[in-house]
């Protein structure tokens, strides 16, 4: 059935629309006509996800004359993404009859994107049951210096467990001249693995690229609101995007847990055997391939450079862990080399470890953190910044191909970052005992964000429309 809300004909695949969908859509198309953001309510079981959909695929099929909106439904749970793929399924089935009457094509392209662990179709990685394991066995298949050093392995630790071959649907989805693959549909989870299947086409690959120019994408909360992720999938949106925050209530938690990080005795122990193999993969490059070394910190400063521009002139999704201030500042001097950066971390995870070994639970801001560790470890604020940032660089550098087993040191590192760029809106807590044994000592570090908008600002600020719902 055709509806008419305020002027617009809207496309609903259902005969009959509740008074509160109507409503609800007339709502949703205000906030698109002043471009602005929106706090709407509807009670579940109402159709409050079709109503979405089908105002909004209205609303851009009638402005194709403008630069097209896309939408960015974002939703929290596998069963959540799978019910919205299901009714954009339907509404685009409507499309299809409606358009086709009329001897039209319809040219609409909406899908799923979620994790390699859902996606993945190569034999020897879709078996495993641990997405980190997944990821990195990906990882460690398509990594390009992977790929041009497959056949001549040294022997660098870290290099020396390179598979003999590569993924063919990786390879065949890299080889292919015209990357617009995705032909016209709605594809769920399955419907990309099968179509990744015929066409023996990477399915995660697929959709990643597939997002630069689908009408709607469905994919989880994380992938706009975890900066680690936000700045690897979401990066190249577009700002004419209309974004869409379904089941709102949870919003609160995922911005806070993507930006908290929690410390224990084992992770602090397990980055300082991740610092000891860095400095082992550190001294065996320093002996075959020392220009690695040379051009590194090069690359590292035009890395930020880049960000900088890219930022300034809307390219990219500003991510929260690197705010515009530490793009513009020089590398400190005292991590610009790599034996530097290891010595350092050295240095912060003592300070760590002491601070874990209080009786008590003790709760400071970022600000008396620092003070404290700047007067005890001579450890300055500066430097602290670029840690998440000159780890990312030095693992490129030095091309390890396990990157999740540096997951303990990673977080130590997004910890440094963290509390010392944000003075507001986090607090440290240490409590020597673990909730769940309160009689046996197991020390742990929270760095709690307080603060939900610290990770929703960068996409209210981004895109063109917010809508929580």
């Amino acid at each position: 059935m055709i509806v008419n809300i305020d002027g617009l004909e809207v496309l609903f695949p259902y005969e009959y629309i509740y008074p509160e969908q109507y409503l609800y859509m007339l709502e949703v198309k205000k906030c698109l006509d002043a471009q602005g953001h929106g706090l709407l309510e509807m009670p579940s079981g109402t159709g409050k996800t079709i109503s979405l959909l089908a105002l909004i695929v209205a609303y851009n099929r009638s402005n194709r004359s403008k630069k097209p909106l896309k939408l960015i439904y974002c939703s929290r749970t596998i069963p959540e993404i799978e019910k919205a793929i299901e009714e954009l399924n339907k509404l685009n089935k409507c499309y299809d009859e409606y358009l086709g009457s009329k001897g039209l094509k319809n040219d609409f392209l909406g899908l799923v994107l979620t994790s390699r662990k859902n996606l993945c179709i190569n034999p020897k990685v879709s078996q495993e049951k641990d997405g980190r394991v997944v990821d990195s066995k990906c990882f460690s298949l398509t990594a390009s210096y992977r790929r041009r050093k497959r056949e001549d392995v040294s022997g660098v630790p870290g290099l020396s467990d390179a598979p003999s071959e590569g993924c063919r649907f990786f390879e065949n989805f890299d080889s292919l001249e015209s990357k617009t693959l995705v032909p016209p549909g709605v594809y769920s989870i399955d419907h990309l693995k099968d179509f990744g299947r015929r066409k023996s086409l990477c399915p995660y690959f697929l959709a990643r690229h597939a997002i630069s120019y689908a009408n709607v994408i469905i994919y989880s909360y994380y992938y706009l609101l975890d900066p680690k992720i936000a700045d690897l999938v979401s990066r190249e949106l577009s700002r004419q995007s209309v974004v869409v925050f379904d089941e709102g209530h949870n919003i609160d938690n995922v911005c806070i847990e993507s930006l908290s990080v929690i410390l224990n005795k084992k992770i602090v122990e397990k980055a300082e055997e991740n610092i000891n193999v860095l400095k082992n993969i550190l001294s065996d490059v320093r002996m075959k391939d020392e220009s690695r070394l040379r051009e590194e910190y090069e690359a590292l400063v035009q890395g930020l450079r880049e960000a900088s521009v890219n930022r300034s002139t809307d390219m990219i999704l500003s991510n929260p862990i690197l705010p515009d201030d530490v793009l513009e500042e020089a590398v400190p001097g005292n991590i610009r080399l790599g034996e530097h950066f290891l010595n350092f971390l050295k240095r912060f995870l003592e300070f760590i470890k002491t601070r874990l070994r209080s009786p008590n639970v003790t709760q400071e801001s970022p600000a008396s953190f620092l003070k404290d560790i700047s007067q005890k470890a001579c450890i300055e604020r500066k430097p602290l910044r670029f840690c998440s940032e000159r780890l990312q660089s030095i693992l490129r550098t030095f091309q390890v191909n396990d990157i999740t087993s540096f997951s303990a040191l990673t977080k130590v590192c997004n910890l440094a970052t963290i509390i010392s760029t944000y003075t507001k809106g986090f607090s440290l807590i240490v409590e020597p005992f673990d909730d769940r044994t309160p009689n046996v000592s197991n020390p742990i570090m929270t760095l709690a964000c307080l603060d939900a908008t610290i990770a929703i600002k960068p996409v209210l600020n981004r895109f063109q429309s917010v809508i929580i719902t």
